[in-house]
C-alpha cells in the first residue's frame, strides 16, 4: 500500500543521485517519489562549482529556483543571475544550459516528465556529443 505521508531530508536522500531526490530513477515500489511525472532535486553547490559542458533535455522542462545564494545558469544566447531569495529560470526541452554557482548556493530544481536518458551533455550548445 503506498503510504499517504513521507517525511524526509532532500539533501540526505539526493546524496547518492547528485541532489535529485524524486523521480523514475528510485527503485521504491509503492512510493510517490518514484514516479515519471516529475524529477525533484536539491543541490548545495560550492561556490565556484560549475557545470563545463552544454546539457540538453529532449523532452523535459526545466524549473530552477534559487533558495539562497548566487548562481548563474547560461543559454546559447543568453545568460541568468540568480541573485535573490526565489529567482529563478524555465527552459523548454531543446535548449542547451550550463551553469556556475557564483556564491555557494542552493537550488531546487524541478524537471518534467521525468524519463530514462532525457539528459544529454554536448560538447558544445546545440551539438551532440
Amino acid at each position: 500500500m503506498q503510504p499517504q505521508v513521507i517525511f524526509g531530508n532532500a539533501d540526505t536522500e539526493g546524496a547518492p543521485r547528485r541532489g535529485w531526490f524524486m523521480g523514475h530513477f528510485l527503485d521504491l515500489p509503492d512510493d510517490p517519489r518514484s514516479t515519471s511525472e516529475l524529477e525533484v532535486k536539491w543541490a548545495i553547490h560550492e561556490a565556484g562549482e560549475g557545470r563545463n559542458q552544454w546539457a540538453t533535455n529532449a523532452e523535459a522542462t526545466t524549473l530552477s529556483i534559487l533558495i539562497n545564494g548566487r548562481f548563474s545558469i547560461q543559454f546559447p544566447d543568453q545568460e541568468f543571475m540568480l541573485s535573490r531569495e526565489g529567482d529563478y529560470v524555465l527552459w523548454c526541452p531543446g535548449v542547451p544550459h550550463t551553469w556556475l554557482a557564483e556564491e555557494t548556493s542552493t537550488i531546487l530544481t524541478i524537471r518534467w516528465p521525468s524519463k530514462p536518458g532525457d539528459s544529454v551533455g554536448t560538447t558544445r550548445a546545440g551539438t551532440d556529443k
